[in-house]
């Protein structure tokens, strides 16, 4: 009997771990030490309860529409079913080659009601300073290609989706404004292929907040 396999395309996040340059990192430590239970319970008994302080914006990430925008939907009211098991596309476009990713490269493919996932393989500098410069991303004119298509989700393997040398973003504009969802700092993307799979990102249900971590996996089928 065959098995599904499951690609696990999102980073570890661990105490320390510096995602975007500026954002403080995150502080994972005990709230209750499996030591100090000790005394709660009878011997031979011990639990450990952790306690996590960070900023949404860690590890692999999704954004939904109230991240950027105040009467967008946030983590709490975006349904389900758009997280889970969307059918995924995988688009190559290597960092090697530029860094600026128009619109020519989703042409003539199937992108509507899908994941499109970008694969830039700059996944491979995570963690180190190169990472957060000169990073891969979409233009505006991507975005909206993207968005008449009618994709459902797009993600990418670099820094930010959005040309971060200046302050413009209209990338996260574009889609997020349309409730596309948004997959930051995804890795892996090189083991798995660019059709037949599914894609599932789920955060948890958190109302007031528009961004949290993500275990982002595809499906082989």
């Amino acid at each position: 009997m065959s098995v599904s396999a499951y690609i696990d395309l999102s980073h570890i996040i661990y105490d320390g771990l510096v995602t975007y340059k500026g954002l403080p990192a995150p502080i994972i430590c005990d709230y209750l030490s499996r030591e100090d239970s000790r005394g709660r319970y009878t011997p031979g008994t011990e639990f450990q309860i952790g306690k996590i302080e960070m900023v949404t914006n860690t590890g692999t990430y999704v954004d939904c529409p109230f991240h950027r925008y105040e009467d967008g939907k946030d983590l709490s009211e975006v349904s389900l079913e758009s997280f889970v098991d969307t059918e995924g596309i995988v688009i190559r476009a290597d960092h090697r080659k530029g860094l600026a990713i128009t619109a020519e490269a989703f042409k003539n493919k199937e992108l509507r009601g899908r994941a499109v996932l970008v694969h830039t393989g700059w996944d491979e500098y995570w963690a180190t300073d190169k990472y957060y410069e000169s990073h891969p991303f979409l233009t505006e004119d991507a975005s909206i290609y993207l968005q008449q298509c009618g994709v459902k989700l797009v993600g990418i393997d670099s820094m930010n989706i959005d040309d971060t040398s200046g302050n413009a973003r209209p990338v996260h504009s574009t889609l997020l404004r349309n409730d596309i969802l948004i997959v930051e700092h995804l890795c892996n993307l090189a083991s798995i292929p660019d059709e037949g799979f599914t894609f599932t990102a789920v955060p948890p249900k958190f109302k007031g907040a528009g961004t949290f971590p993500v275990r982002a996996f595809a499906r082989l089928k």
